[in-house]
């Protein structure tokens, strides 16, 4: 079985056909720089130039860097201000074919890491946090999604969790991985006393280099690095849409 996903992150924006039985891309994804601003109309053309690369034409699932209810983004931490209020599942369904369904984007990664990757079987409270322009969460109890968590915006030490820990902020500070790490488990450790999770994972690109910084946390809580790394969203989309996770 097949399904074809986009994830759209505050640096590119990420498009593929989907093994869905395996939770693997099939061939070469497409990336494209994402577009500034990042407005809705030049996402809208982002994303259909992608599935229209692949000449898809099923269901479609597209992943927003923000709150998503019901198709319509309710907040643009990352994106332009104009996106809030905006029905993003209507917009995109006028310019591409098939059926579209949207949703968060760290929620789409954590439906992908629970499905086929470090997830999968786990029971309990699991939290994935994606570090990237942001800091993304998705919470999941006893395998069943809590959508739209939006923890990385969390108050740490006065301000918003990702403007410290994010790996934008790393990068952005030139900051070593002991050095970034100190931040990430400051964050960990806020975020532990609100919601008390039994695993959490951990994605994004520095997903890859996890062994640089994941040792050197002091969090109560397991932490494992995501299977799935960076191609997370774009399965978790694809899986979403073939199943109706969130509509």
């Amino acid at each position: 079985m097949q399904g074809f996903g986009v994830d759209i992150g505050g640096s590119g924006i990420k498009g593929c056909v989907v093994d869905l039985d395996k939770g693997e891309l099939v061939g070469e994804r497409v990336r494209v720089p994402t577009p500034q601003p990042a407005a809705p109309e030049p996402i809208y053309g982002v994303v259909a130039e992608i599935v229209g690369r692949f000449g898809w034409e099923g269901r479609i699932g597209v992943t927003y860097p923000g709150v998503m209810k019901h198709g319509v983004a309710f907040t643009a931490a990352n994106m332009d201000k104009s996106w809030i209020g905006t029905d993003f599942a209507s917009g995109l369904a006028a310019v591409i074919p098939g059926t579209v369904q949207t949703l968060n984007d760290a929620d789409a990664a954590g439906i992908a890491e629970m499905a086929y990757g470090a997830g999968r079987d786990e029971r309990g409270l699991v939290l994935m946090l994606t570090f990237g322009t942001g800091i993304g969460s998705a919470l999941f109890i006893d395998g069943r999604l809590v959508p739209n968590t939006e923890f990385g915006h969390i108050e740490v030490d006065g301000a918003d969790g990702e403007k410290a820990a994010s790996a934008a902020a790393r990068d952005r500070e030139g900051l070593s991985y002991p050095q970034w790490a100190k931040r990430v488990d400051r964050y960990l450790d806020v975020l532990e006393k609100s919601v008390w999770p039994d695993l959490i994972i951990v994605g994004g690109g520095v997903s890859k280099k996890a062994d640089k910084w994941v040792p050197l946390l002091s969090t109560r809580t397991r932490v494992v690095p995501a299977q799935l790394q960076n191609d997370a969203g774009i399965v978790g989309a694809a899986l979403a849409a073939e199943e109706r996770i969130g509509q």
